[in-house]
């Protein structure tokens, strides 16, 4: 079975890793056809990304095809196209017991903690499995970094009507602006990059976009009639954005930190309290809100044009390599491998 490792930051290359081997009664073994790369992958490649260790094997956006199942799962069918919930939780911790799987106290993530998918196969409990027979492989791979966007938009309670900033038009701010969007907010897109602007603003129907600037709270102002935003969601992941991010808020608003930054970060606590600001963190997602995401894509209120670029399997060492993460989403395809 080939896989991609990451044996330490800079380096990666394929190897022949050890078959699946004995399949649990409660597991099931998929055969990988898409892997979303992502934010948490070039961070790893790269050496800056919290919570990780080397050698990892990446990759936790994954879809495929069911290929063996244990004999105690009877929902799951060999041959079905199915999405990966890559957060493994513990289901025993106080956040499991209040139903915030997604920041158990004893979390492993696929590509993370534990060795993830890039690889012909991966051995999975059925739990962790979504069949979506009605989605393409392409959009079963980017269930999981949409469902991110899902849940952060679902932290943040967003009401009808209000005005929503979302600060990042990268794939995770993309999905939060999209889904912002569905929850009937007016949506404000901002980010350094005109094209990822012009992108989100199409992609995810947002009212308005701006180009980050010295005048950027000006402009914010100018969009919205005077008047600052009540909830902000920052999903840049980076330090400076996130702590710039306290000025776009409202008094009375929230500001939610969808990214995430191995550092930290600072704010000035007068103005902090002086707005009476909610502050919240935004972590992984729940089952419900891959649910939510795969009941929007097969009401095609989600776009396939999200993945903007497909790389085969053995190139992704040297794409790695390159270090050209820009385009919004890539995917690599395992079929044909």
């Amino acid at each position: 079975m080939k896989s991609i490792v990451c044996k330490e930051p800079y380096k990666m290359e394929i190897f022949n890793a050890e078959d699946i081997g004995t399949v649990a009664e409660d597991e099931v073994v998929i055969n990988i056809k898409r892997i979303g790369i992502c934010g948490t992958d070039s961070h790893a490649y790269k050496g800056n990304q919290p919570f990780f260790t080397y050698p990892r094997v990446l990759g936790h956006e994954l879809s495929g095809r069911v290929h063996t199942i244990g004999n105690q799962v009877d929902h799951i069918a060999p041959g079905d196209i199915v999405s990966v919930i890559p957060y493994i939780h513990c289901g025993e911790c106080v956040s499991c017991s209040n139903g915030q799987t997604n920041c158990c106290t004893n979390m492993k993530v696929l590509g993370v903690h534990e060795d993830g998918g890039m690889s012909e196969y991966i051995k999975v409990h059925a739990d962790n499995v979504m069949v979506v027979n009605d989605l393409s492989l392409d959009e079963a791979s980017i269930v999981e970094p949409l469902s991110i966007g899902a849940h952060a938009v679902k932290r943040a309670g967003i009401d009808v009507g209000e005005t929503v900033l979302i600060i990042g038009a990268g794939p995770i701010g993309l999905g939060t602006a999209r889904f912002a969007k569905l929850s009937g907010a007016k949506t404000i897109i901002m980010d350094l990059d005109e094209d990822r602007l012009d992108f989100c603003q199409k992609w995810a129907k947002c009212d308005a976009a701006i180009q980050a600037s010295d005048d950027s709270f000006q402009q914010l102002l100018n969009e919205n009639n005077g008047v600052l935003p009540n909830t902000v969601l920052d999903a840049t992941g980076n330090k400076q954005s996130m702590n710039e991010a306290f000025q776009y808020v409202s008094h009375g608003g929230k500001l939610v930190y969808v990214g995430l930054v191995k550092d930290s970060l600072h704010f000035y606590d007068p103005d902090f309290h002086t707005k009476e600001l909610t502050l919240l963190a935004s972590r992984n997602a729940l089952r419900k809100d891959f649910e939510y995401v795969i009941h929007c894509m097969n009401q095609g209120l989600i776009y396939r044009s999200y993945i903007t670029q497909t790389i085969p399997f053995a190139e992704v060492p040297s794409f790695f390599s390159e270090g050209d993460f820009n385009s919004n989403k890539t995917v690599i395809s395992l079929e044909p491998f």
